[in-house]
């Protein structure tokens, strides 16, 4: 089962490095189906593997491709709705939760598809900079969105934050990958507060450890590599994995919606 653990953690943390987000999208599917974790275990697991691996990620963009003042403000606004999706997943149908989770990516992954303007927009300005009265408002509403479904399906939130920095506030492919992987450490973080405790304790650590340090070592080479990858390719490479994903969540779950 080790072995296993960090053969999955191998792909997310190469996921990681490379495209800045999705690693939450197979980390939760990959700990329920092919490790065997209630999904209750799985979320909190998928916020410790996903927030390590974000911040190793990182680490090779840190200086010229991070937005450090956007991350913070998306950052800030996600964390207290992140502590709330984490508090509220344990009230709803885990099922029915996993069939939101497969609309969502299902509508990542097709929107990633479409092309994007990479000459900057909304909030990077072509000649550097951040035109703050127009993206504040943008900035914070992406935090608050994301920062809430990090907490409620127990990913780190690349998925949708990678698509929102480029078309919703005009980023620049590398550096909303790498702006990213910064909101996703904050976010996992914020989203892990409510299982800190006996809920931590009661974890499977055999599990979450070999999982969690395959995606670490994954995750930095990747992230060098996709320096010499075309943004298109990262792109679309990202949006068809997260469609296949998608359809395979989705089958699992409507096959036990049936047979209950």
């Amino acid at each position: 089962m080790s072995v296993l653990a960090a053969g999955f953690g191998l792909v997310i943390g190469a996921l990681l490095g490379l495209v800045g987000g999705g690693g939450g999208i197979l980390a939760v599917p990959a700990l329920v189906y092919g490790l065997g974790l209630p999904l209750a275990e799985a979320v909190p697991a998928s916020l410790v593997v996903i927030g390590l691996a974000s911040a190793v990620a990182v680490a090779p963009r840190a200086r010229r491709e991070v937005n450090w003042r956007l991350a913070a403000v998306i950052g800030v606004a996600g964390t207290p709705t992140a502590i709330a999706g984490a508090v509220v997943n344990p009230l709803l149908d885990q099922r029915w939760l996993m069939l939101v989770f497969a609309a969502i990516m299902v509508a990542a992954g097709v929107r990633m598809l479409r092309g994007t303007d990479e000459a900057g927009g909304v909030c990077e300005l072509p000649g550097g900079g951040v035109a703050w009265r127009r993206c504040l408002p943008r900035a914070v509403a992406v935090g608050l969105l994301v920062g809430f479904l990090t907490g409620l399906l127990g990913v780190g939130g690349g998925f949708l934050l990678v698509p929102a920095l480029i078309v919703a506030l005009g980023l620049r492919t590398p550096t909303a990958v790498a702006t990213s992987l910064v909101i996703i450490v904050a976010n996992s973080a914020a989203g892990f507060v409510p299982y800190l405790g006996a809920s931590a304790t009661g974890m499977n650590w055999s599990i979450i450890i070999p999982f969690a340090g395959a995606a670490i070592v994954a995750s930095l080479p990747a992230g060098r590599l996709a320096r010499r990858l075309t943004a298109a390719t990262l792109r679309r490479g990202f949006a068809v994995l997260v469609l296949l994903v998608a359809a395979g969540v989705a089958a699992q779950t409507v096959t036990a919606l049936l047979t209950t």
